[in-house]
């Protein structure tokens, strides 16, 4: 018995699952939920990753993925646009097409799903997420740039038989989330997930009579395998889901059946279909319990079918995903290895305005990692990894992860690394559909819509110290990174309100993210989490240099969480507030508009609430109510010539606040154990 540890250790990790999860689901029956950190951040790993586990998630109306962030200042949240009242995510300063993000560490939001991926998991299936700052593992592929995020879902092996939540709020927007849980024998559980939302009733806050945010409807259904045998050295998870969503959006008066496609009024539709089938596999060599292999397995199928007004955009993504990875050990424990091989295929059917834009794009790539931890003060990861791209050629990606703890209870980190990615500037970019612009790429040499590819170099160093200030538990971190674009493909809206021009980087373009995080124990289960975050993100445009549009230069948050102590029965009253401030945002060019639907060059500064309260009555039931955005603030003018939407100023892309007001819910959760 005295390998189980390190048995389940590299077990998991040949399946690519964090070993932060690992322990909270073997520990699960020692740990009391109460004392547990909603977020948890080690001085001990290499790379700067962050832990989100299930309670932080619980503590907002994280219906999901995309709403998982607001309480977590690593991560910016956004809207995307003024109309589907999707959320966009920001690491770095940087948008979600830079963030490699994975579920259970395969490649989840990419490609097709991009604009809206993160809306398709629900919010009570999630486990636990990592978020890595920089440079991600060379395991993992090729395409991060400013970070990684990955998402565990609840295990089979770990879940209740039943679980159930309800969820409603002043938008209209309705959801139901339940869990089905059985073990099937000592070695097989499965999980059923069924998830249900639709928004029933238009809003229109802001009297400019298009909808704040779109009528919907999603259907999301799960199912997980779990098959676990310690004594065989054997693992494996079996998954399959099926997504619906059904979106609609545009002017108040706007009826698809009978104005679509037409100018009658303003309407826009988007409708995604969406499978997923995933395996894992893995084996622990029975002799040697330092000894895995893992492979992994995906295939997606994801298509869309949508159009913003006049603009049509259709696209159908079928992906294959395969990853074999072996881990061992170079003589002893303190020199660990994983290395591997892992091969992807995206077959794309897009359409733009009938325009046929598909493309087949495949890759083959081996890696080799090679980990140095002697449990003491200095350990580093240096990985490196060699693909083969039909449409990138041949590269070769560094990556580096150094950790020097120079005293007690602190921690100096220092990574850097290369990513190199394929750019789908439609994809990426559907939030301009929604406006008037013309769609313009100006180069035609390169091999993705006539582009080359994205490169960029990122660089950090971060230093972490925990102390005890008055007694009371406190810690303080310095982030700073630095993201150098060798080739970017620009998406150009600072040339002309008419226009997006899409043209190879030629000349600078970077990305500098400083961050300060001070958090503090004010009082037994009273704690307060700061941060500061300043960005210098500019790049040089046709018309010249200029910030990133729509990204504040300088962000304050705070949150505050208060907890009273656990009664009999697990009664218990738990108490949530977040505080953003952003900064002026350089907006995007509208001078050559006519006045009235000028803006000016920078959006005014201003800030948000959130809070949420959660009684909980016992270990099987709670009830939460909350208000997002309390403070009721909403940006003045959120659809550009909404008063002639099929003119040449009509845009609802130039989004830098909340569109929606003040929002309120309530829900309730009860498990059977």
């Amino acid at each position: 018995m005295k390998n189980i540890p390190l048995f389940l250790t590299l077990l998991f990790s040949a399946l690519g699952f964090s070993q932060e999860t690992l322990k909270q689901d073997t520990l699960k029956t020692v740990t009391v939920e109460g004392s547990r950190k909603g977020i948890k951040k080690s001085i001990k790993g290499a790379a700067n990753t962050t832990l989100v586990t299930s309670k932080e998630l619980l503590k907002a109306a994280c219906c999901n993925l995309a709403e998982s962030f607001e309480t977590n200042p690593s991560i910016d949240v956004n809207f995307s646009d003024a109309l589907t009242g999707t959320k966009q995510i920001k690491m770095l300063g940087l948008t979600s097409p830079y963030i490699m993000i994975t579920e259970e560490n395969i490649p989840s939001v990419r490609g097709a799903s991009q604009a809206y991926g993160l809306s398709f998991t629900p919010g009570t299936w999630v486990e636990s997420i990592q978020i890595t700052k920089g440079a991600g593992s060379v395991v993992n592929g090729y395409e991060s740039i400013s970070g990684q995020i990955n998402t565990e879902l609840i295990k089979p092996l770990g879940d209740i038989p039943f679980f159930l939540n309800t969820y409603g709020d002043t938008g209209s927007r309705f959801e139901i989330n339940t869990h089905f849980n059985k073990k099937i024998s000592d070695k097989w559980s499965t999980s059923l997930f069924v998830h249900g939302n639709a928004r029933v009733s238009k809003n229109d806050m802001n009297d400019d009579g298009f909808m704040d945010n779109p009528l919907g409807k999603q259907l999301n259904i799960a199912n997980r395998w779990q098959y676990y045998n310690p004594e065989s050295g054997w693992v494996s998870f079996l998954n399959v889901r099926y997504m619906n969503d059904k979106k609609q959006t545009g002017e108040l008066d706007f009826d698809p059946d009978r104005d679509q496609l037409t100018t009658n009024y303003w309407g826009s539709e988007i409708n995604t279909e969406r499978l997923d089938f995933s395996s894992k596999i893995g084996y622990v060599f029975k002799d040697m319990p330092y000894q895995s292999i893992g492979f992994q397995n995906a295939f997606t199928t994801h298509n869309q079918e949508s159009y913003f007004g006049l603009n049509q955009y259709d696209i159908k993504q079928q992906s294959y995903y395969s990853n074999l990875i072996f881990n061992s050990i170079i003589s002893n424990t303190m020199h660990k290895f994983a290395t591997g091989l892992n091969f992807s295929y995206d077959k794309y059917a897009e359409f733009v305005n009938l325009s046929d834009v598909s493309r087949i794009d495949n890759s083959v790539g081996a890696f080799f990692e090679y980990t140095f931890d002697n449990n003491d003060k200095f350990s580093y990861i240096l990985g490196g990894r060699l693909d083969y791209h039909n449409r990138l050629g041949a590269f070769f990606t560094p990556r580096l992860h150094v950790k020097y703890n120079p005293w007690d209870k602190s921690v100096i980190r220092f990574s850097a690394g290369r990513g190199k990615r394929a750019a789908n500037i439609f994809a990426e970019n559907q939030n301009l559909f929604a406006s008037s612009r013309t769609f313009s790429v100006l180069d035609t040499n390169g091999k993705i819509y006539g582009l080359d590819p994205e490169i960029a170099w990122n660089y950090g160093l971060s230093f972490t110290q925990n102390f005890m200030l008055f007694g009371l538990k406190a810690d303080t971190t310095i982030d700073f990174y630095r993201t150098d674009f060798q080739n970017q493909a620009v998406v150009d809206v600072m040339n002309s309100p008419q226009q997006v021009l899409f043209y190879n980087l030629d000349g600078k373009s970077y990305a500098n993210s400083l961050q300060l995080d001070f958090n503090l124990e004010i009082i037994k289960h009273l704690n307060l989490r700061t941060a500061y975050k300043y960005y210098d993100i500019s790049t040089d445009y046709l018309s010249g240099s200029y910030q990133r549009p729509l990204q504040a230069k300088h962000r304050f948050f705070g949150n505050l969480e208060f907890e009273t102590h656990i009664k009999e029965k697990g009664q218990q009253w738990k108490f949530d507030y977040t505080w953003n401030w952003l900064g002026k945002q350089q907006l995007p060019n509208t001078s050559s508009n006519p006045h009235h639907d000028q803006l000016p060059e920078f959006s005014p500064s201003f800030s948000t609430m959130n809070a949420q309260i959660t009684r909980t009555f016992s270990s099987t039931f709670e009830i939460y109510i909350g208000g997002e955005n309390i403070g009721n603030y909403t940006q003045h003018k959120a659809v550009l010539g909404a008063e002639n939407p099929f003119g040449s100023t009509f845009d609802t892309s130039i989004v830098y606040a909340p569109v929606f007001g003040a929002m309120y819910y309530a829900g309730l959760r009860f498990k059977i154990k």
